[in-house]
């Protein structure tokens, strides 16, 4: 299943209490038991007023579908086309 990675801005969310946050996860996953097997949260990185999320889905549309069911802010959504990391400098 492709890979996305989605940047949502959120004006201070790196400020917001872990019991807010708890909110935002439980929200999410409700939606996407609601959508089906299809798609899966994997993690998501929050900074000062960011979320950076990666989701597997069956695509785009399904992770904006996603979005606008919960309510969630989306700036951009990139398939993933490779990963790469210090393994990959190994000859």
């Amino acid at each position: 299943m492709p890979k996305y990675v989605i940047e949502r801005t959120i004006p201070k969310i790196g400020e917001v209490s872990a019991g807010d946050l708890q909110a935002i996860s439980q929200k999410s996953c409700s939606v996407l038991r609601g959508m089906g097997p299809d798609m899966q949260w994997v993690h998501s990185y929050v900074t000062g007023d960011k979320i950076y999320c990666v989701y597997n889905a069956a695509s785009e549309q399904q992770v904006r579908e996603h979005a606008r069911l919960g309510g969630f802010p989306i700036d951009s959504v990139a398939r993933v086309v490779t990963t790469i990391d210090p393994i990959t400098a190994e000859v």
